[in-house]
């Protein structure tokens, strides 16, 4: 078994409230993270005991489970008060590297924090959770990771009867940019200097003994952030909630809602529900992470600096660093993509101008980036990449001359053409878990108990940068490319 502490609970008592899951009654493990489990020193547990401790039937030595309270902007509307309304935090454990992890059960019954709601999931996003998070991870994306799925043995009721399921979260901590706005919004600057001293201790120690240790926090966040929304953005991954409630002061991607990864490419593409406005769109990302950082910032302001008005130009220099720390990064890697080296303004111009005719032309985005490593010697066929542009692009010079340009840039860092493919293909996913076969394989475990396709992804995650014949069917988009994919909540 795991053995448990529980730091948060420290913290004084309103701060979170005490509250155990909610047992069910015929609990099955549908997945289980024997890796992770590892890395997390889960040995030899037998079957019945991981079903039940990972169901919430069982709470393990040390655990003091826990529904943290957070307050935020969920599409710039503020709410005061929202906390873990379906996610009970079992407690912390460390990992073989030393590091301390959350270990959280997302669907375990209802919380003080629930306003209304059942605390249930259902199967579907459990599923989607699953998956592209330990996808996020194998690509190096700061993410929370997924170490089991639950069904419950009990229907939930939505618009029908779904079957219920749990997921164990593991996080290097389930602290929000919402928990500092929950205790400025009450003007608590006691709670404030405690949860900040806290984040501090546990994610950032070298900053402890700074000057203004709280301005070099939201720096720190800061950084963390323009990195991983630019690594987001690399991959063609729009997360789809990015309200402040869903925002990791640690940096990792949280809160695996109405997200998806584009299949052809459209800066303007919006796959969630509920986001009428397109305010979470991919290219808004940017924007909205900076915004949701103000939001600290404006959290933080009063344990900055007394004076206000000086704490407040000191948060907005701060503030003022994210556009250039968030293009650094995404020209680095968008720089890289093509087989360059470097941040160099003019080959990032170079990505723009692709960027630009995938956008006229509907071309995948994900296999763009990886079928150009097969191009970069201008004798190689151009067939498989063409194909990936509406027709209208194949008679265009358009393309012609990019690839020209391209080329001639490849050639000026006078490497040999086959080690840039093969660093190129190091880089550039061959798979994604594409948005149709997430649906087809939640409606295969839904009707007809059939996890074969889920099993077939976690293979393909292992190595998601090779192109595996056997697991073809998983490497294209839909062919129709004016297909409306919507996701929704995991409520």
């Amino acid at each position: 078994m795991l053995n448990f502490n529980n730091t948060f609970v420290t913290l004084p008592e309103y701060f979170y409230q005490e509250v155990n899951p909610t047992k069910v009654t015929n609990p099955s493990l549908i997945k289980f993270n024997y890796k992770l489990a590892e890395e997390l020193g889960l040995y030899d547990s037998r079957l019945e005991d991981i079903t039940n401790i990972f169901s919430g039937n069982i709470i393990c030595p040390g655990s003091q489970p826990i529904a943290q309270v957070y307050a935020g902007h969920q599409f710039g509307h503020f709410v005061p008060r929202l906390g873990d309304g379906r996610a009970i935090l079992l407690g912390e454990v460390f990992d073989s590297n030393g590091y301390r992890k959350d270990i959280q059960l997302k669907g375990s019954g209802r919380t003080p924090y629930s306003r209304g709601g059942d605390g249930r999931a259902w199967l579907g996003p459990v599923i989607r959770e699953y998956i592209i998070s330990e996808f996020m991870h194998n690509l190096a994306v700061p993410t929370t990771r997924s170490l089991a799925a639950v069904l419950t043995g009990e229907d939930i009721y939505r618009q029908e009867a779904l079957p219920g399921a749990i997921l164990t979260r593991v996080a290097s901590s389930h602290i929000r940019i919402g928990n500092f706005e929950y205790f400025a919004a009450k003007d608590d600057t006691e709670a404030l200097k405690l949860l900040a001293d806290y984040v501090i201790d546990r994610h950032y120690p070298l900053i402890k003994n700074d000057t203004n240790p709280y301005l070099s926090l939201l720096g720190q966040v800061l950084k963390k952030q323009s990195l991983l929304v630019a690594k987001w953005m690399s991959i063609g991954f729009i997360h789809g909630v990015m309200n402040t409630d869903n925002m990791s002061i640690s940096g990792e991607t949280i809160d695996y809602g109405p997200c998806a990864f584009m299949d052809y490419y459209d800066q303007n593409m919006v796959f969630s529900s509920i986001d009428n406005y397109g305010r979470y769109a991919y290219n808004n990302q940017p924007k909205i992470c900076q915004w949701n950082l103000s939001c600290l910032a404006e959290a933080l302001l009063p344990i900055i600096d007394s004076n206000k008005d000086h704490s407040i130009e000191l948060c907005t220099e701060a503030l003022n660093s994210f556009n250039q720390d968030f293009k650094s990064n995404f020209y680095r890697l968008m720089i890289g993509k093509i087989g360059l080296d470097g941040e160099l303004l003019e080959d990032f111009m170079l990505v723009q101008d692709l960027l630009d005719l995938m956008q006229k032309y509907k071309a995948d985005f994900t296999l763009t980036f990886r079928y150009l490593s097969k191009i970069v010697d201008e004798n190689n066929d151009l067939s498989s990449f063409l194909k990936l542009f509406d027709e209208e692009a194949n008679t265009s010079s358009e393309l012609n001359l990019w690839l020209s340009k391209w080329r001639l840039r490849l050639k000026s860092h006078n490497l040999d053409l086959s080690k840039i493919s093969h660093r190129m293909d190091l880089i550039n996913p061959a798979f994604i878990p594409r948005n149709h076969k997430i649906e087809e394989m939640i409606e295969k475990a839904h009707l007809n108990n059939d996890y074969s396709l889920m099993n077939d992804f976690l293979e393909i995650m292992e190595n998601p940068f090779q192109e595996q014949d056997i697991f073809r069917k998983y490497f294209f988009a839909p062919e129709n490319k004016a297909l409306n994919y919507v996701t929704f909540c995991g409520t």
